[in-house]
């Protein structure tokens, strides 16, 4: 099976604003990042294809990812923003891109409640992503977005939904039952079939650790693998945000440790670093 990255990013910082970005504690990533600094660390890892996903909420962001997969062969899924609170303006987005341009689109939801989920005109929207073979890149975080997200899962049962992050564990916090509660938010999730999750470190974690402590995700790790399963979980780097606390290889490495540590075999291993991102998002390497 081959190895699949299926989450990071490309940009250029003079080209557009990134609000999540903070330059006190980003400074290491406040620079260009283009597929020519992604080749060679692909090579060393053994990674043969990648998802490259937005990270600004824009046309201007989509223009500048499909420049940046037609000059990289190994890019071999682009997920994309599209505005799903505006379906009239997502319709309009989505028509400008081939049927084949893109595998995911994404928007940055924060904390928003994501009440707009339940829109007649929201889910007709993602009717027509489920019909195109798109999935829906999110992070939900709160009860409230739990819940709208297994509605909509609930309403729209041909749309793939991919939880990026492991849907944000409070590695740091450690507040008594905080664990308990994703715990709970994970499950729920788990619970619509057409739910996948991405085994990857946000910003958040890593903003919050001094330095890479992947010790401190296993047992995060470990309740993904209980909920999910290989067969809807995928490996990735969130490269170039992931060199706040690790190199790229390493990142891959440590996580990957971690899957096996929470009793993956080699072939679940497989399925995590390729063949889950391969059939959700429709892509080959």
């Amino acid at each position: 099976m081959p190895t699949i990255d299926a989450h990071h990013h490309f940009w250029r910082v003079a080209r557009q604003a990134q609000p999540w970005r903070d330059p006190h504690h980003h400074a290491a990533i406040a620079r260009d990042f283009e597929p020519e600094h992604l080749a060679g660390e692909l090579a060393a890892a053994g990674v043969d294809a990648t998802v490259l996903v937005q990270s600004v909420d824009s046309a201007e962001e989509n223009d500048r990812l499909a420049a940046y997969a037609a000059r990289a062969p190994f890019v071999a899924g682009l997920v994309g923003w599209l505005p799903l609170a505006e379906p009239a303006a997502a319709h309009r987005e989505l028509d400008r891109f081939r049927a084949d341009a893109l595998c995911g689109v994404r928007t940055l939801v924060g904390r928003d409640p994501l009440r707009w989920l339940r829109d007649p005109a929201t889910v007709e929207l993602c009717e027509r992503l489920a019909e195109r073979g798109l999935c829906w890149d999110v992070v939900p975080v709160t009860p409230e977005q739990v819940s709208a997200v297994g509605e909509l899962a609930e309403a729209v049962p041909g749309l793939r939904i991919v939880v990026d992050h492991l849907a944000r564990p409070p590695v740091e916090r450690g507040a008594p039952g905080e664990a308990a509660d994703w715990s709970a938010r994970l499950a729920a999730l788990a619970a619509n079939p057409g739910v996948a999750l991405k085994v990857s470190v946000g910003i958040d974690v890593l903003t919050a650790w001094e330095r890479w402590d992947a010790a401190a995700l296993r047992p995060f790790v470990a309740e993904a693998v209980r909920h999910f399963g290989p067969e809807r979980l995928m490996l990735a780097s969130n490269w170039p945000v992931s060199l706040l606390r690790r190199d790229y290889g390493g990142t891959l490495a440590d996580l990957a440790a971690l899957l096996a540590d929470a009793g993956l075999d080699e072939d679940g291993l497989a399925r995590v670093r390729g063949e889950t991102a391969a059939r959700w998002y429709g892509v080959a390497a």
